[in-house]
């Protein structure tokens, strides 16, 4: 019974089973435990010709307490839509979704959090490779970190900057400029109503933060680090080219899962000393010296702060590009 549930179409070279057969729920008894987990798949629509194909997870943080990423369900659908061209069978679940805004005391502190809720909901969860949504401040690197852990095929999706507002003529970089204008305020500069007016052009549209703060930096280097499909970092969030990028990266997370390329093979010590010189290259947010760390701490990469500071020496600021105030 065994071998008819869990045929050749479910086995990877060099493992016991691949999809719905992997890590089977402990009831004693393997043959039961697939028959069972089976029933349940059919039970969501799903017939054996589905379960037959490379189950690719797509990490999922839509939230409506995160506002820069209330898109993501549309890219997820775009995501869906290339695993099934590529011959996958798409499976979406929910993980920490940290709005930066919205979180007490920090974001920060829950980083690690949500590292370990996304490495062990791939590992724990019968997908062969998995696809990651994500975009604002401490997702990213969490992501990451969870990723390198789990070591399973992964590749990201960000959720890609917001568009700017405009406020008496002159562009608004959310969040540069709140700080900005209530300096202004506090400083009797401005006064009620007009805060208002800019508190409303502030956040045009879904999408990060669009100065060069973490969530842009981060999505930079995920790229830099081979994480991406390449040209998915600075695509503005509401624009059609980010949805057939994520379908791109729908079809290619079914490619590595057939090439059994994982994040091991991708964070290299070569990769992050390509992420740090990116880095210092765009002028970008401080904190991506902490996160580029934990991730590279998770890959098992040495990184420290000399690798920092010698790029910072040898590295030209590129044209046009600032680092933040």
């Amino acid at each position: 019974m065994r071998e008819a549930l869990l045929s050749d179409a479910t086995r990877l070279p060099g493992e016991t089973a691949r999809g719905i057969a992997r890590g089977l729920t402990d009831y004693g008894d393997p043959d039961f435990s697939l028959f069972i987990r089976g029933a349940y798949a059919r039970g969501s629509g799903l017939t054996s010709e589905d379960l037959a194909r490379p189950i690719i997870g797509i990490a999922q943080t839509w939230s409506e307490f995160n506002p820069c990423h209330r898109h993501l369900r549309e890219i997820a659908e775009a995501v869906k839509r290339g695993v099934l061209q590529a011959g996958g069978l798409p499976l979406e679940f929910p993980t920490i979704s940290l709005g930066e805004i919205y979180l007490s005391p920090t974001s920060m502190l829950f980083r690690n959090l949500m590292a370990m809720d996304t490495e062990e909901m791939i590992v724990s969860q019968p997908m062969d490779g998995v696809v990651l949504l994500g975009g604002c401040d401490k997702t990213l690197p969490a992501q990451l970190m969870g990723a390198a852990s789990a070591d399973r095929p992964a590749i990201v999706v960000t959720a890609g900057p917001m568009l700017t507002g405009r406020y008496e003529g002159a562009r608004l970089g959310a969040c540069t400029d709140c700080r900005r204008f209530w300096g202004e305020y506090r400083a009797g500069a401005l006064d009620t109503t007009r805060l208002e007016a800019v508190q409303g052009e502030l956040f045009p549209s879904t999408g990060t933060c669009m100065v060069m703060g973490t969530a842009s930096t981060m999505a930079a280097l995920t790229e830099a680090l081979g994480m991406t499909v390449p040209g998915m970092a600075a695509v503005p969030a509401p624009l059609a080219r980010r949805l057939r990028l994520a379908e791109a990266a729908g079809r290619r997370i079914v490619e590595m899962v057939r090439e059994d390329l994982r994040p091991s093979a991708i964070l290299t010590h070569a990769a992050f000393g390509n992420a740090v010189r990116v880095l210092m290259a765009i002028g970008g947010s401080t904190n991506a010296v902490v996160h580029l760390a934990a991730i590279a701490g998770r890959a098992g990469v040495p990184l420290d702060l000399d690798d920092f500071d010698r790029a910072g020496r040898t590295t030209p600021l590129v044209a046009n590009v600032r680092p933040p105030g």
